[in-house]
């Protein structure tokens, strides 16, 4: 056999340095399947053009285990090597042939490779390689290639009765796990589900049953037959869903195939089909998941794929942040890998498909809230998770999904940002000609406050998902003059501020009684206000500062320090309730006056359910005393 070494030229070195951005070692065979696949591709090429004579009906890869060996085999049918190819492309690190027949056959061609670097993965986990190959070429001669991790190879004649090339790994002892079976299955599956061509690994069992007739005269029914057969264990869909035309398909195959993708998850709610081959090629299917109002969602739910390759399913810097949270499937060749197929590359296709996904997804609600808005309403608590974190999170996207965001009031009613805008501009604009939405963020909780609000005429937006408060912070940055403010933050008749002012119909030296006697009664919990208000209001209120809420929230979900925002509120008494006078002010017994106090103090703070066990039994106790 002849002896040679492999040439290392000084213009690869760096790709070669590369290698080491691998991530995963498990990688190596998707590489090397990678590697089978674009030489199968190649000799359907050419058979189509008439470049290569011969039945190359069986495309089939396999691949094989043998424990006895300790070697692992990726075994194809494709273009095979002549001697000088095998000299040309394995001795020559990062000299890639797929690469060179894509500039030959670019109109025809579908090959996946683009790093001469995909097959030296191959030393990662084993200590010695061998290539058996046989070109397609007639009279071609198989050849043998040997390297064991080093400069070092040999390479000589061989048997091989077949086109295409056997690449056997003696696995090294530290990686013995690529000789179980369930291992490599569980690789395959993971990285090569969807290519183009059967990927059969060994066989495996089918179970059938036949009928079988009764007996005559018996009329008991016998068990069926089983049956098991023995067959390829062939583990990829090989035709997946999204190179299919959209017009051939029924709603049951895109569920089928999200069942495939995901089969313990719920159906999803709808779906997007992407078909896109100018400026970029793009195919794909993009569900929308239900997510029943939670934001804690599993993230990397969306594989990208290179011509029907696994590459990651983190694909946060082709897929808007908001859309992360979507279930589904990414082909695309254009999108820059590195070596490792693992981590994208700043690219401007990259820029234009994250815009091409967001305006479908932005055309698809907008189709869905057009054609059957009652539907569309139906599904807000899933949709609207999405929509408002595309509101807060791309700013293109908020332009597109004004016209089918909704908002939810405490009555179920949904509007669009404009038609809410409408609905409370006659009763709700303040005297700064701002709008003003009134929300609650638990309607259960703040029920009275909700109706004492709706006393008014006002009308009370449900704001109760954790994405909703930046929702609001960016309604407001961006809609002109729409404030917001839940119904806890002012007393009710000063949540629209207006110019209306109402006489206080205490005396100086009253005022200074009741102020007293409730800061005595609240303490260092919150601080105290007397306010004239209407006498119908509740005699004592609790209201907590809109701007100071939403700062210490914000601290919050950052997981900041939230010292500089204490949890404070102010108890506001009202001056003018009836109540307040017959209950304390008329009251000589110092004790009882207080007693009342701290009694009007806790029935405010459980309208908001504030009271702690203790304090609501002292409430009680307060109650049955003054029955």
């Amino acid at each position: 056999m002849q002896k040679g070494n492999i040439s290392v030229q000084t213009e690869n070195i760096f790709p070669i340095i590369k290698k080491f951005l691998y991530s995963d070692q498990e990688i190596f065979l998707r590489e090397l399947v990678s590697n089978a696949t674009d030489a199968t591709s190649k000799l359907a090429t050419l058979a189509r053009k008439g470049a290569a004579k011969g039945d190359f009906t069986d495309k089939t890869i396999d691949i094989m285990i043998d424990e006895e060996a300790g070697t692992l085999t990726i075994r194809d049918r494709g273009i095979g090597m002549t001697e000088e190819e095998v000299k040309k492309y394995l001795n020559q690190v990062a000299l890639s042939s797929a690469q060179e027949f894509v500039d030959k056959y670019q109109d025809d061609a579908s090959i996946i490779g683009h790093f001469g670097l995909g097959f030296y993965s191959a030393f990662m986990v084993a200590d010695r390689v061998e290539v058996v190959t046989k070109s397609y070429q007639d009279g071609a001669s198989a050849v043998r290639w040997i390297c064991e991790g080093d400069p070092s190879y040999e390479i000589g004649e061989a048997e091989r009765d077949m086109q295409g090339t056997d690449v056997i790994l003696h696995i090294s002892e530290d990686s013995k796990q690529y000789l179980e079976t369930d291992e490599i299955e569980g690789l395959l599956l993971k990285y090569c589900r969807f290519l183009p061509y059967p990927i059969r690994f060994g066989t495996k069992t089918e179970t059938t049953y036949e009928e079988v007739e009764a007996e005559e005269g018996s009329e008991e029914k016998p068990d069926p037959k089983k049956i098991e057969t023995e067959v390829d264990n062939v583990i990829n869909n090989t035709d997946p869903l999204w190179k299919k035309s959209p017009a051939d398909l029924t709603d049951e195959d895109y569920k089928a195939f999200y069942r495939e993708l995901y089969p313990m998850g719920e159906p999803p709610m709808f779906w997007i089909h992407l078909n896109i081959d100018y400026p970029f090629n793009l195919t794909g299917i993009l569900y929308f998941p239900k997510v029943s109002g939670k934001l804690e969602l599993q993230r990397n739910k969306i594989q990208l794929y290179s011509n029907q390759v696994y590459v990651t399913d983190n694909v946060s810097d082709i897929v808007p942040e908001f859309l992360t949270l979507l279930h589904g499937v990414i082909d695309s060749p254009d999108i820059p890998l590195n070596v490792s197929r693992s981590y994208l590359q700043a690219d401007t296709n990259v820029k234009k498909i994250t815009g091409y996904i967001t305006k479908k997804v932005a055309e698809k609600l907008s189709s869905l809230f057009k054609e059957d808005r009652e539907a569309y309403e139906a599904k807000w608590s899933d949709l609207g998770v999405f929509v408002k974190y595309g509101l807060i999170s791309d700013d293109k996207f908020f332009e597109r999904a004004q016209k089918f965001t909704l908002l939810q009031n405490t009555e179920d009613k949904y509007f669009t940002i404009e038609e809410y805008r409408e609905r409370i501009k006659e009763n709700q604009t303040d005297k700064y000609e701002r709008l003003v939405a009134i929300y609650t963020a638990d309607a259960d909780r703040q029920h009275t406050l909700i109706e004492s609000v709706k006393d008014r005429g006002y009308d009370v937006l449900k704001m109760e998902h954790a994405i909703d408060a930046p929702t609001i912070q960016t309604l407001e940055q961006k809609e002109d003059k729409l404030n917001f403010v839940r119904v806890d933050s002012a007393t009710p008749d000063q949540l629209v501020q207006k110019d209306e002012e109402k006489d206080n119909l205490l005396t100086e030296e009253e005022q200074e009684t009741l102020t007293q006697l409730f800061t005595e009664t609240v303490g260092s919990a919150g601080s105290v206000e007397l306010k004239p208000l209407d006498v119908q209001d509740a005699p004592v209120q609790i209201v907590r500062n809109e701007f100071m809420r939403r700062m210490k929230e914000m601290q919050m979900m950052q997981g900041m320090d939230t010292a500089m925002f204490p949890d404070s509120f102010q108890v506001v008494v009202n001056a003018n309730s009836p109540v307040v006078k017959e209950r304390l002010l008329q009251v000589e017994d110092a004790a009882a006056r207080q007693e009342n106090a701290a009694y009007l103090y806790q029935l405010a703070k459980l309208s908001q359910q504030m009271l702690s066990g203790a304090e609501l039994k002292a409430f009680i106790d307060r109650s049955l005393k003054m029955m």
